[in-house]
């Protein structure tokens, strides 16, 4: 498989694509990181210039939360870039784009711990890397459409947090309830 070459940020291809997320991350530590959801990329700027009118602020977390996820994003987010044949993403200082599903599944994470206790990210964490991808899409689908915008910290927002957060998985992935009827089957 070829390696694209036109990729940026986090796979994120704006001659397949225009939809994608940014994210902003700032300098100082004190400052806020923001994702913003977006429908259009600004060709030959080397920094987009943020439309407030169309493009969609997501979520803001304290700097000291980003820290404790970007790791975990960037390794999940670089593993399946690999097997597409992207070349993988970096974490820095500034804008960073993030293809539309890569970023819905990093919103999804975002809202969880957005006005948790930080204690309980790693548990966030390890409930978010049980979840596949398109589990992850449908949570974000059916939270947006209720409570997509920066400030909207109610309903499925709410329910993102609890599942996530006080909700512990064991060590080893859950079993779906397909993978124990096969199971069963096999050992019937």
């Amino acid at each position: 498989m070829a390696i694209r070459k036109d990729a940026i940020g986090f796979g994120f291809i704006p001659l397949e694509s225009q939809h994608h997320f940014l994210v902003i991350i700032p300098r100082g530590q004190k400052d806020n990181v923001i994702v913003y959801e977006r429908f259009q990329w600004q060709e030959n700027e080397e920094v987009q210039k943020v439309d407030f009118i169309n493009d969609r602020p997501k979520v803001e977390i304290s700097k000291y939360k980003w820290k404790q996820i970007e790791d975990d994003l960037r390794v999940e987010f670089n593993e399946r870039l690999k097997k597409d044949g992207i070349p993988v993403g970096r974490w820095r200082i500034g804008q960073v784009p993030i293809q539309r599903l890569l970023g819905k599944e990093m919103v999804l994470l975002m809202w969880a711990i957005e006005d948790c206790d930080p204690s309980v990210i790693p548990t966030a964490i390890k409930n978010w890397k049980g979840l596949s991808p398109e589990e992850r899409w449908w949570l974000f689908t059916m939270t947006n459409a209720a409570t997509g915008y920066i400030g909207d910290k109610r309903g499925w927002r709410k329910a993102v947090r609890y599942a996530l957060t006080e909700n512990p998985v064991g060590e080893t992935k859950q079993m779906s309830l397909f993978d124990l009827a096969i199971k069963r089957k096999i050992d019937d």
